[in-house]
Protein backbone atom coordinates (compact mmCIF):
# COMPACT_ATOMS: atom_id res chain seq x y z
CA UNK A 1 0.00 0.00 0.00
CA UNK A 2 1.36 3.41 -0.98
CA UNK A 3 1.87 6.17 1.64
CA UNK A 4 -1.32 8.18 2.13
CA UNK A 5 0.64 11.41 1.71
CA UNK A 6 0.80 10.74 -2.04
CA UNK A 7 -2.97 10.43 -2.19
CA UNK A 8 -3.42 13.60 -0.15
CA UNK A 9 -1.28 15.47 -2.67
CA UNK A 10 -3.43 14.24 -5.54
CA UNK A 11 -6.58 15.25 -3.70
CA UNK A 12 -5.24 18.65 -2.77
CA UNK A 13 -6.33 18.02 0.80
CA UNK A 14 -4.14 17.09 3.80
CA UNK A 15 -5.93 15.09 6.48
CA UNK A 16 -5.17 16.02 10.07
CA UNK A 17 -6.64 12.67 11.12
CA UNK A 18 -5.15 10.09 8.79
CA UNK A 19 -7.10 7.37 10.60
CA UNK A 20 -10.33 8.83 9.23
CA UNK A 21 -8.88 8.55 5.73
CA UNK A 22 -7.87 4.93 6.40
CA UNK A 23 -11.41 4.05 7.44
CA UNK A 24 -12.69 5.65 4.22
CA UNK A 25 -10.34 3.37 2.27
CA UNK A 26 -11.27 0.19 4.15
CA UNK A 27 -13.67 -2.16 2.39
CA UNK A 28 -16.14 -4.20 4.46
CA UNK A 29 -14.35 -7.38 3.41
CA UNK A 30 -11.41 -6.34 5.59
CA UNK A 31 -13.55 -6.52 8.75
CA UNK A 32 -13.77 -4.05 11.60
CA UNK A 33 -14.46 -0.40 10.89
CA UNK A 34 -15.13 0.08 7.17
CA UNK A 35 -16.30 2.74 4.75
CA UNK A 36 -19.96 1.78 4.28
CA UNK A 37 -21.39 4.54 6.49
CA UNK A 38 -19.00 7.11 5.03
CA UNK A 39 -19.98 6.04 1.52
CA UNK A 40 -23.64 6.76 2.39
CA UNK A 41 -22.77 10.27 3.52
CA UNK A 42 -20.38 10.92 0.62
CA UNK A 43 -23.05 9.93 -1.91
CA UNK A 44 -25.44 12.57 -0.54
CA UNK A 45 -22.75 15.24 -0.26
CA UNK A 46 -21.55 14.63 -3.83
CA UNK A 47 -25.11 14.89 -5.14
CA UNK A 48 -25.47 18.28 -3.45
CA UNK A 49 -22.18 19.70 -4.75
CA UNK A 50 -22.85 18.63 -8.33
CA UNK A 51 -26.50 19.74 -8.21
CA UNK A 52 -25.48 23.13 -6.84
CA UNK A 53 -22.86 23.60 -9.56
CA UNK A 54 -25.26 22.63 -12.37
CA UNK A 55 -28.00 24.87 -10.95
CA UNK A 56 -25.61 27.84 -11.04
CA UNK A 57 -23.90 27.22 -14.37
CA UNK A 58 -26.77 25.77 -16.44
CA UNK A 59 -29.43 28.44 -15.74
CA UNK A 60 -31.46 27.58 -18.83
CA UNK A 61 -31.57 23.83 -18.25
CA UNK A 62 -34.85 22.19 -17.26
CA UNK A 63 -35.22 20.03 -14.17
CA UNK A 64 -35.11 16.91 -16.31
CA UNK A 65 -31.93 18.00 -18.08
CA UNK A 66 -30.28 18.92 -14.76
CA UNK A 67 -31.19 15.50 -13.37
CA UNK A 68 -29.70 13.72 -16.37
CA UNK A 69 -26.51 15.78 -16.21
CA UNK A 70 -26.13 15.09 -12.50
CA UNK A 71 -26.79 11.38 -12.99
CA UNK A 72 -24.08 11.18 -15.65
CA UNK A 73 -21.58 12.82 -13.30
CA UNK A 74 -22.27 10.83 -10.13
CA UNK A 75 -22.89 7.38 -11.66
CA UNK A 76 -20.63 4.49 -10.70
CA UNK A 77 -18.68 4.51 -13.95
CA UNK A 78 -17.72 8.17 -13.59
CA UNK A 79 -16.75 7.75 -9.93
CA UNK A 80 -14.67 4.68 -10.72
CA UNK A 81 -12.93 6.56 -13.53
CA UNK A 82 -12.00 9.42 -11.19
CA UNK A 83 -10.86 6.91 -8.56
CA UNK A 84 -8.64 5.24 -11.16
CA UNK A 85 -7.14 8.62 -12.06
CA UNK A 86 -6.26 9.01 -8.38
CA UNK A 87 -4.86 5.45 -8.36
CA UNK A 88 -7.17 4.86 -5.41
CA UNK A 89 -6.89 1.10 -5.72
CA UNK A 90 -3.30 1.32 -4.47
CA UNK A 91 -4.53 2.68 -1.13
CA UNK A 92 -7.47 0.36 -0.43
CA UNK A 93 -7.59 -2.08 2.46
CA UNK A 94 -9.38 -5.22 1.31
CA UNK A 95 -10.08 -8.66 2.70
CA UNK A 96 -8.18 -11.66 1.37
CA UNK A 97 -11.07 -12.73 -0.85
CA UNK A 98 -11.29 -9.37 -2.61
CA UNK A 99 -7.51 -9.25 -2.96
CA UNK A 100 -7.50 -12.62 -4.71
CA UNK A 101 -10.21 -11.55 -7.14
CA UNK A 102 -8.76 -8.14 -7.98
CA UNK A 103 -11.13 -6.06 -5.87
CA UNK A 104 -8.80 -3.07 -6.01
CA UNK A 105 -9.79 -2.70 -9.68
CA UNK A 106 -13.53 -3.32 -9.24
CA UNK A 107 -15.65 -0.33 -10.25
CA UNK A 108 -18.12 -0.66 -7.38
CA UNK A 109 -15.38 -0.79 -4.75
CA UNK A 110 -13.50 2.15 -6.27
CA UNK A 111 -16.64 4.26 -6.58
CA UNK A 112 -17.72 3.56 -3.00
CA UNK A 113 -14.23 4.32 -1.66
CA UNK A 114 -14.14 7.66 -3.46
CA UNK A 115 -17.51 8.66 -2.01
CA UNK A 116 -16.33 7.59 1.46
CA UNK A 117 -13.15 9.62 1.08
CA UNK A 118 -15.14 12.70 0.11
CA UNK A 119 -17.33 12.19 3.18
CA UNK A 120 -14.22 11.98 5.34
CA UNK A 121 -13.02 15.31 3.94
CA UNK A 122 -16.45 16.80 4.65
CA UNK A 123 -16.44 15.55 8.24
CA UNK A 124 -12.96 16.85 8.96
CA UNK A 125 -12.73 19.98 6.86
CA UNK A 126 -16.35 21.00 6.36
CA UNK A 127 -18.53 21.51 3.31
CA UNK A 128 -16.35 24.11 1.58
CA UNK A 129 -13.23 21.92 1.75
CA UNK A 130 -15.15 18.93 0.39
CA UNK A 131 -16.76 21.06 -2.33
CA UNK A 132 -13.36 22.38 -3.42
CA UNK A 133 -12.01 18.84 -3.75
CA UNK A 134 -15.05 17.64 -5.69
CA UNK A 135 -14.92 20.54 -8.15
CA UNK A 136 -11.18 20.04 -8.65
CA UNK A 137 -11.63 16.32 -9.34
CA UNK A 138 -14.49 17.03 -11.74
CA UNK A 139 -12.93 20.11 -13.37
CA UNK A 140 -12.40 18.65 -16.85
CA UNK A 141 -15.78 16.95 -16.88
CA UNK A 142 -17.60 20.09 -15.77
CA UNK A 143 -15.85 22.17 -18.42
CA UNK A 144 -16.87 19.69 -21.10
CA UNK A 145 -20.45 18.91 -20.16
CA UNK A 146 -22.39 17.28 -22.99
CA UNK A 147 -25.49 18.82 -24.44
CA UNK A 148 -28.59 17.77 -22.55
CA UNK A 149 -30.05 15.91 -25.54
CA UNK A 150 -27.01 13.65 -25.70
CA UNK A 151 -27.81 12.35 -22.20
CA UNK A 152 -31.28 11.13 -23.01
CA UNK A 153 -31.32 7.35 -23.09
CA UNK A 154 -32.22 5.58 -26.37
CA UNK A 155 -35.80 4.79 -25.27
CA UNK A 156 -36.43 8.45 -24.43
CA UNK A 157 -34.80 9.64 -27.66
CA UNK A 158 -36.88 7.24 -29.74
CA UNK A 159 -40.13 8.17 -28.03
CA UNK A 160 -39.46 11.92 -28.36
CA UNK A 161 -38.54 11.51 -32.05
CA UNK A 162 -41.77 9.62 -32.75
CA UNK A 163 -43.99 11.95 -30.72
CA UNK A 164 -42.59 14.99 -32.51
CA UNK A 165 -43.83 13.46 -35.77
CA UNK A 166 -47.20 12.24 -34.51
CA UNK A 167 -46.17 8.59 -34.66
CA UNK A 168 -47.44 6.10 -32.08
CA UNK A 169 -45.15 4.94 -29.29
CA UNK A 170 -42.92 1.93 -29.91
CA UNK A 171 -43.90 -1.44 -28.45
CA UNK A 172 -41.43 -3.63 -26.55
CA UNK A 173 -41.82 -7.36 -26.10
CA UNK A 174 -39.60 -9.89 -24.36
CA UNK A 175 -38.85 -12.66 -26.82
CA UNK A 176 -36.71 -14.85 -24.58
CA UNK A 177 -34.85 -15.05 -21.27
CA UNK A 178 -31.89 -17.40 -21.01
CA UNK A 179 -29.12 -18.25 -18.57
CA UNK A 180 -28.94 -18.82 -14.83
CA UNK A 181 -30.86 -16.62 -12.40
CA UNK A 182 -27.82 -14.42 -11.66
CA UNK A 183 -26.60 -14.38 -15.27
CA UNK A 184 -29.78 -13.93 -17.27
CA UNK A 185 -29.79 -12.64 -20.82
CA UNK A 186 -32.89 -10.92 -22.17
CA UNK A 187 -33.88 -10.65 -25.81
CA UNK A 188 -36.35 -7.84 -26.55
CA UNK A 189 -38.00 -6.70 -29.76
CA UNK A 190 -38.79 -3.02 -30.32
CA UNK A 191 -41.53 -2.47 -32.91
CA UNK A 192 -42.57 0.80 -34.54
CA UNK A 193 -45.60 -0.39 -36.49
CA UNK A 194 -46.20 2.83 -38.46
CA UNK A 195 -42.67 2.75 -39.85
CA UNK A 196 -42.68 -1.05 -40.24
CA UNK A 197 -39.54 -1.26 -38.11
CA UNK A 198 -38.76 -4.16 -35.79
CA UNK A 199 -35.40 -4.30 -34.03
CA UNK A 200 -33.79 -6.74 -31.62
CA UNK A 201 -31.97 -5.86 -28.41
CA UNK A 202 -30.03 -7.85 -25.81
CA UNK A 203 -29.02 -7.19 -22.21
CA UNK A 204 -28.57 -8.57 -18.71
CA UNK A 205 -31.91 -7.05 -17.69
CA UNK A 206 -35.16 -6.24 -19.47
CA UNK A 207 -34.42 -2.53 -19.19
CA UNK A 208 -30.99 -2.86 -20.78
CA UNK A 209 -32.34 -5.04 -23.55
CA UNK A 210 -35.08 -2.48 -24.27
CA UNK A 211 -32.50 0.31 -24.42
CA UNK A 212 -30.40 -1.77 -26.82
CA UNK A 213 -33.43 -2.44 -29.03
CA UNK A 214 -34.40 1.26 -29.00
CA UNK A 215 -30.88 2.22 -30.01
CA UNK A 216 -31.06 -0.22 -32.91
CA UNK A 217 -34.41 1.30 -33.96
CA UNK A 218 -32.94 4.82 -33.88
CA UNK A 219 -30.11 3.63 -36.07
CA UNK A 220 -32.56 2.08 -38.55
CA UNK A 221 -34.59 5.27 -38.66
CA UNK A 222 -31.49 7.36 -39.23
CA UNK A 223 -30.30 5.10 -42.02
CA UNK A 224 -33.57 4.43 -43.79
CA UNK A 225 -36.03 7.26 -43.10
CA UNK A 226 -34.24 10.45 -42.06
CA UNK A 227 -36.96 12.65 -43.58
CA UNK A 228 -39.96 11.09 -41.87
Amino acid sequence: MKPLTQLFMRLGYEFSDSELARVALTHRSAGGFNNERLEFLGDAMLDLVIAEYLFQFRPQASEGDLSRLRASLVKRETLASIAAELELGDYLKLGSGELRTGGFNRSSILADALEALLAAIYLEGGYQAARDVVLALYADRLENLPESAALRDPKTQLQEWLQARGIDRPAYSVESVSGLAHEQQFKVICTVATLEISCEGHGTSRRRAEQDAAEAALSRIGNEQPQV
